[in-house]
């Protein structure tokens, strides 16, 4: 057990940043550490937690911006969105499930992961809606990008740079989202009983549809039986929301299941859809074993069906297909084999891969991501050398040595 620091503010985080900066102490930086068996493990005898740097410190509903100190849980700022109609445009998902943690997640342990939810093939990505951030260098300075309006221009983009760099970066300790209009209604668009290829075929013409399709997703039918409102159907289920006022949804959902034309198709009620969407994002329908690795694979769309075949095949993975096909979730034994059959199979479908969950001996002796072409590198630890000269923060979590 690492010891614990957990400030209350920014100056308090800078100052401890700083001595361990001048120590050359490594320190491992979480929120609520909800995700704390995702990538590599840090080495360090010292833990920095935000959990304690709290609150919301400007909502502007008018402007649809919200800013929030990076310890304040996630639920708390989707809570004070929803009293006002609005909602995080990218959906991030609560992995709680797969990580076992009690705690709940934080604004900036999701900014930090980059985590996005089924929202993401049409509206893009965490990154995409941080409009402003402040962080704490490994230099134990406090920095500040972006700002709190739509079209901030000025300085370096920052905000893209640490959004997703898993604290090894800087302490994130604020964050300003750009949110959006809570749709009124949702609906779903199931077809039952389709191949994966087959289904990701119809989901390609969804999304090239007109009727704005906002999720697109294909279960097999032992991943489809987890969600209780698929259940009933007892094959694999291909879906397609659509969200917006109830009377445009109710249409669009129509016309869009007529011009798919398959013989078993179903459209699920708003309740139904706004669960099933929930249970997707969350990783609900993978059949994950406690013991399991988890791998998050991002292929073209197409590819999608071949690499989760191929993996079921070589080492009996069980999975599913979000954002269209392009987003193949993979649960199999946590082995070095497993993970050379998930590399390979990527690898050959020129897609990139992410393990997200597994015992730290795995973590340890694998890449949890992949490594970057030596270009590509040399920018990456040249970043690394600006913000975090003594590597102090969160070392080794993304690669073994850095």
């Amino acid at each position: 057990m690492t010891d614990l620091l957990a400030p209350a503010d920014e100056e308090s985080i800078a100052a401890a940043v700083a001595q361990a900066s001048g120590e050359a102490e490594p320190l491992l930086i979480l929120g609520n550490g909800t995700k704390m068996d995702m990538l590599r493990p840090v080495q360090a005898a010292r833990s920095l937690s935000t959990r304690n740097l709290t609150g919301i410190t400007l909502y502007s509903p008018n402007e649809l911006i919200i800013s929030a100190r990076a310890g304040t849980p996630l639920p708390e700022i989707e809570a004070a969105l929803a009293e006002r109609g609005q909602h995080i445009i990218a959906e991030p998902p609560d992995l709680a499930r797969i990580y076992g943690a009690s705690g709940q997640q934080t604004l900036g342990g999701v900014v930090a992961t980059n985590l996005s939810g089924p929202r993401r093939i049409a509206w893009g990505a965490m990154r995409d809606h941080v409009l402003g951030i402040r962080a704490v260098t490994g230099h134990g300075e406090a920095i500040h990008s972006g700002g709190r309006v739509l079209k901030n221009v000025t300085g370096l983009d920052l905000c893209k740079l640490l959004t997703g760099s898993h604290g090894t970066l800087g302490v994130i300790t604020e964050v300003t989202l750009k949110v959006l209009p809570a749709p009124q209604t949702v609906g779903t668009i199931v077809l039952v009983d389709l191949d994966a290829a087959a289904g990701v075929a119809a989901l390609s013409t969804a999304l090239g549809s007109p009727y704005s399709v906002s999720a697109a997703a294909w279960l097999p039918a032992e991943a489809a039986a987890r969600i209780p409102a698929l259940a009933g159907f007892g094959r694999s289920a291909t879906l397609a929301r659509i969200e917006d006022f109830a009377s445009s949804v109710t249409y669009r959902a129509a016309r869009l299941s007529d011009e798919l034309g398959h013989r078993r198709c179903e459209i699920l009620d708003d309740a139904s859809s706004r669960t099933v969407w929930r249970a997707i994002g969350n990783l609900t329908p993978l059949a994950a074993e406690p013991a399991d690795a988890i791998w998050r694979i991002s292929v073209r769309p197409s590819a999608g069906p071949v690499v989760l075949r191929t993996l079921s095949e070589a080492v009996g993975a069980l999975g599913y297909l979000d954002w269209g096909g392009g987003l193949v979730w993979i649960a199999a034994p946590a082995t070095v084999a497993a993970h050379s059959a998930v590399v390979a199979a990527v690898t050959a479908a020129g897609g990139t891969w992410l393990l997200m969950r597994g015992p730290e001996s795995l973590r340890t002796a694998v890449d949890v991501i992949p490594p970057e072409p030596e270009p590509l590198a040399r920018i990456t630890r040249r970043v690394k050398a600006a913000l975090d000269p003594r590597g102090i923060l969160n070392p080794g979590r993304l690669y073994g040595g850095m």
